[in-house]
């Protein structure tokens, strides 16, 4: 019988298949505003909030003007241009669902947007299914700090030890590590192994973990 009774779940590049999505947004976001940004870096700095993202690509600070504007652009163009194209990796639900069957409870920390949050969640049919969300919008740092994950703890109710988070950045190994959280990984990120180093073990994608679900530490 798994030691765990709570899950705490990153969902872009985790439960959906988003981040080239949200690196394009944020390339267009900068390009809009006079930075020569590079894809490839901003696509392995998805997984962190804006307050992180934004410093490293050109220096600002997000709550500066432009990156105020940086940041509203990227919304406006991931929600109108990127998400209406996104979809759930394959078995997404049924890897919750198994979840659920046995006993444990769910909950979302993700650096994303809250009026981001909720589409994700249903594009990935997971929406019935989680206990409580967390996201950027309920903590004052972001991925790699500790606030979101600490967030989706308090809101569960459950100490440290109790609960898994299922993610696929490093940022989420941090994040979680910080918290006191173990992670199980996903590659489906785009991260290797040695990336994703410090993780309680390390799958493909959903329908990976699904598939060898009994011999997980989910299980």
């Amino acid at each position: 019988m798994s030691t765990f009774q709570g899950v705490i779940l990153d969902v872009d590049g985790t439960l959906v298949d988003s981040n080239q999505a949200h690196a394009r947004a944020w390339l267009a976001a900068f390009r809009e505003q006079g930075y020569n940004a590079d894809f490839d870096q901003i696509l392995r700095l998805v997984g962190m909030g804006g307050d992180h993202l934004i410093p490293e690509v050109c220096g600002l600070d997000k709550d500066s003007p432009e990156g105020e504007a940086i940041n509203k652009r990227r919304g406006e163009m991931f929600k109108t241009q990127e998400l209406p194209k996104l979809k759930a990796f394959p078995q997404t639900r049924e890897l919750l669902e198994a979840m659920r069957a046995c006993g444990l409870r769910l909950a979302v920390a993700s650096s994303a947007q809250g009026d981001e949050l909720t589409p994700l969640l249903e594009l990935a049919g997971a929406k019935d299914l989680i206990e409580a969300q967390t996201s950027s919008s309920d903590a004052q740092k972001s991925k790699p700090d500790p606030d979101i994950v600490q967030a989706a703890l308090a809101k569960l109710g459950l100490e440290p030890a109790q609960t898994v988070m299922l993610g696929d950045t490093p940022y989420d190994i941090e994040s979680a590590g910080k918290a006191g959280v173990r992670v199980i990984a996903l590659r489906s990120g785009g991260w290797d192994d040695q990336a994703l180093h410090g993780a309680l073990a390390i799958y493909d994608d959903p329908a990976d973990l699904l598939a060898h679900f009994e011999q997980s530490p989910l299980a």
